[in-house]
C-alpha cells in the first residue's frame, strides 16, 4: 500500500485565501524577531504565566500567533477578511495539505501545540489566547491527531488519489524516528538551529528553567508530552561561517580546521544572530567574538563555532536536568551530526554518551512511520524499534577539571550579550 505524510517546520506562519489558495503575504519564518517588542509589551503586562500555563510556551516572536496578528495589522483588509472567514491560516503542513487536497483545513496537534493559541492539555484553541493576539477563531484549522487519513492528493497533481496518513512537525517527528517513545528518552535534531526533546510520557512536565512544554504526538485518543529546549543557531552558526567572515569554504571544512589544533586560544563565539533561544530566551541579545589576539586564526574561531553548538546544548541538559528529567544517553541526527570531532566534543562537554543512527533523516523517517501506522501498515510506534540501529556511539573522555574550566568560560562569554536575566 503506497500513503504519505507531511513533516514541517512548526512555527512558520502563513495566511491565505480561501477561494484562491494563494497566500496574501509571504511565510514568516520561525527565526524571524519582528514581533520581538509586541512579545516583550505582553510580558510586561505580565501575560507570560497565561501563556505558559495554557501552551507550554513563552512569551517570544519565535512562535506563531504574533505572527498571525503582524499579518493581519499590516496587509490591508486582512484583520475584516480574517473575521469574515474569507481568509485561512495555517503552519506549513497545514498550507500544504490544502494545496495538496484542494481545500481540505487541518493541522495537527504538535503544529496546534506551536502557534501559543493551543491548550496543550485540553487539545484545543483557547478563547482567552486568541482574544490576546487577536486572532479570529474563524482562520484558524481543526486540529487532529498525528496519524489518520486526512485526505486524498487532489486530481492534476503529481501522486493524485494517494492518501495523506500523517502530519508532525519536524522535532516531534525526528523524535520518533529516533525511537524516543520511552519516557526519558531524548533527541537533538541539528538544523539551522538545535532542538532536544525529551519524552516525559503522558505527564507534561512544567519547566521552571524556561524550557518548553510541548505534545509530542497523539495517536488513538492518548496525548504523549515532551520537554523541549530550541537552539537558535546551530548549522546557522556554520552557514555564517562560510557566508559572512569567509573562514570556511563548506561546512566539513570546519572539522578539519577544529581537528587541527588543541584547543581555541581562549576564544568564544557567541552566535546570538537571531536572539538566544532556550534556556536563556533573549530576543535582543546580539552574536559576538570574544578572546581574539594576534594569534587567533581561521582554526580558532572555526572551532569556536562548533564549540558554541556542544555549549548551548550543555546549557538546555542543566536546565532539563533541574526540571527533574537526566537523560542517560543522547541521540543525535541532522546534518551536524555527521561531524565527528563535534559529536565528541559534545559528548565530552554534556558528559553523557551520544549516540547517531543509521538513518540521520529521522525527520522524515519518523512521519514515514506515522503516515504507516495511519495507514494500518504498522500497528504502533513499537515498530520503530525493528528499524532504529546505532551507527556511531561517542563516550565523554574529557576530564572534570578541563570541562568546567571551557564551561566557565563560555558563561563569561555569553554574559556579555545577554539583555535580560532570567
Amino acid at each position: 500500500m503506497l500513503t504519505c505524510g507531511i513533516t514541517n517546520q512548526r512555527e512558520t506562519s502563513i495566511i491565505w485565501d480561501r477561494v484562491t489558495g494563494l497566500p496574501i503575504y509571504n511565510a514568516i519564518v520561525w527565526q524571524d524577531r519582528r514581533t520581538a517588542d509586541v512579545c516583550a509589551g505582553l510580558a510586561g503586562q505580565g501575560y507570560e504565566p497565561l501563556v505558559s500555563e495554557r501552551t507550554g510556551l513563552l512569551l517570544d516572536p519565535y512562535f506563531s500567533a504574533s505572527k498571525i496578528a503582524w499579518i493581519l495589522d499590516e496587509i490591508p483588509g486582512a484583520r475584516a477578511r480574517a473575521e469574515a472567514g474569507e481568509l485561512a491560516f495555517g503552519t506549513v503542513e497545514s498550507f500544504l495539505l490544502w494545496r495538496l487536497s484542494g481545500g481540505v483545513h487541518l493541522s495537527d496537534s504538535t503544529n496546534a501545540s506551536r502557534t501559543s493559541l493551543f491548550d496543550i492539555r485540553g487539545g484545543d484553541w483557547d478563547e482567552e489566547l486568541l482574544d490576546l493576539f487577536q486572532v479570529p477563531v474563524a482562520l484558524l484549522p481543526a486540529v487532529c491527531p498525528n496519524a489518520g487519513k486526512f485526505a486524498l492528493i487532489a486530481s492534476g497533481l503529481p501522486g493524485a488519489g494517494l492518501p495523506i496518513t500523517a502530519m508532525a512537525g519536524d522535532q516531534q517527528a525526528a523524535a520518533i524516528g529516533q525511537a524516543c517513545y520511552r519516557p526519558g528518552e531524548s533527541k537533538i535534531t541539528f538544523g539551522t538551529g538545535a532542538f532536544m526533546l525529551a519524552n516525559t510520557g503522558n505527564q507534561m512536565v512544567r519547566s521552571k528553567h524556561r524550557l518548553l512544554s510541548t505534545i509530542a504526538w497523539e495517536l488513538e485518543g492518548v496525548r504523549s508530552y515532551a520537554l523541549e529546549g530550541s537552539i537558535l543557531s546551530a548549522g546557522s552558526t556554520l552557514q555564517w561561517l562560510r557566508d559572512g567572515p569567509g573562514i570556511i569554504s563548506e561546512a566539513s571544512e570546519s572539522e578539519v580546521l577544529a581537528r587541527s589544533i588543541k584547543d581555541t586560544g581562549g576564544v568564544y563565539l557567541v552566535p546570538a544572530f537571531a536572539g538566544l533561544g532556550a534556556p536563556w530566551w533573549d530576543a535582543a541579545a546580539r552574536g559576538a567574538l570574544i578572546g581574539l589576539t594576534r594569534g587567533t586564526g581561521k582554526a580558532e574561531i572555526a572551532r569556536a563555532g562548533l564549540e558554541a553548538v556542544a555549549y548551548q546544548c550543555a546549557d538546555m541538559i542543566d536546565a532539563m536536568k533541574a526540571d527533574g528529567i537526566s537523560p542517560k544517553s543522547l541521540k543525535v541526527d541532522g546534518g551536524m551530526s555527521s561531524n565527528n570531532w563535534l559529536m565528541q566534543f559534545l559528548s565530552d562537554i554534556l558528559d553523557l554518551p551520544v549516540q547517531r543512527p543509521r538513518i540521520t533523516e529521522t525527520t522524515a523517517f519518523g512521519v514515514a512511520m506515522l503516515a504507516g501506522i495511519g495507514a494500518g501498515i504498522f500497528e504502533n510506534l513499537m515498530d520503530v524499534d525493528q528499524h532504529w540501529q546505532v551507527e556511531a556511539s561517542f563516550s565523554p573522555i574529557m576530564d572534570a577539571r578541563e570541562r568546567n574550566d571551557k564551561r566557565e568560560g563560555w558563561a563569561n562569554a555569553l554574559s556579555r550579550v545577554r539583555t535580560r536575566a532570567n
